[in-house]
């Protein structure tokens, strides 16, 4: 197991217990009594310690995700606004990608619309309008989030609802399709993207389901950077929430997401 330096502060303490505890693999649970985020900044500070403590297995930061971008998820989880995670240069992979099952707790996958920067959006420039993104986007491509819930108990979220920020939005990167860089031609609220399972359609939805269109939602991440101090790089990748519902992942199943106009990604699971 990867040593983490000694905590200092009380988000270093709760980021090295999180990171104890997916070492272990143990189920998701809130963090110990005095530990846990009592806000969504308190969320991110926790995250922003859990992820320095990856990155030095993972590599640097390489994109971002937002989560909770439906009004519908985040009644569920009792917030009132989107979450973000962090994805690590090694855990993006292009398609056609392998991953192994047995790497992850209770594996789950999403389908989205990946975003790549062209033109930095730097913090001062806040706040970010969908126009203003559509001029720093570089390219577009379908995406399969990969995530691992750890078995967690859905129905316990809304009790502590920002531990799901602390532990960077369940995300364990994204497998990435062709990058599309021709995309103005395309309505990207209207296209078309359709999951299949093992040749089986498991689901389909339109790219608005991502907060209205993929650009709102990166225009919501590069504003939560924003927030920050932090900007919204060139080559980094936002993947924009997912169009379809979460679906688990096993052992031999072949994943394919196909976004008319796009193209596809495939993910097999070993």
């Amino acid at each position: 197991m990867l040593k983490p330096k000694a905590p200092e502060t009380a988000a270093e303490k709760a980021a090295t217990k999180l990171y104890e505890a997916h070492e272990r693999r143990e189920r998701f649970a809130p963090l110990p009594e005095g530990l846990g985020p009592r806000s969504a900044e308190e969320g991110y500070a926790i995250q922003d310690a859990f992820v320095a403590l990856r990155a030095r297995k993972l590599g640097p930061i390489a994109g971002y995700k937002i989560a909770l971008s439906s009004p519908e998820m985040r009644r569920f989880v009792g917030v009132d606004m989107p979450q973000a995670g962090v994805m690590l240069r090694s855990q993006l992979r292009r398609s056609p990608a392998r991953i192994r099952a047995s790497d992850y707790v209770n594996l789950i996958v999403e389908f989205e619309i990946a975003v790549e920067i062209g033109e930095d959006l730097p913090a001062a420039d806040a706040p970010f309008s969908r126009e203003r993104v559509l001029q720093a986007v570089g390219a577009v491509m379908p995406a399969i989030e990969i995530a691992d819930d750890r078995n967690a108990d859905y129905s316990q979220l809304s009790r502590h609802p920002f531990e799901l920020i602390a532990d960077n939005s369940w995300n364990e990167g994204a497998v990435l399709g062709e990058p599309l860089r021709g995309w103005r031609s395309l309505d990207l609220g209207q296209v078309l993207g359709v999951a299949t399972v093992n040749g089986r359609r498991v689901g389909e939805g339109r790219g608005e389901a991502a907060m209205g269109h993929p650009f709102e939602a990166v225009a919501w991440v590069a504003g939560h950077l924003a927030s920050l101090g932090r900007g919204l790089l060139r080559g980094e990748v936002v993947i924009t929430g997912s169009v379809i519902t979460s679906k688990p992942a096993k052992t031999g199943d072949r994943i394919a997401f196909h976004i008319e106009g796009l193209g596809s990604a495939e993910l097999s699971v070993e």
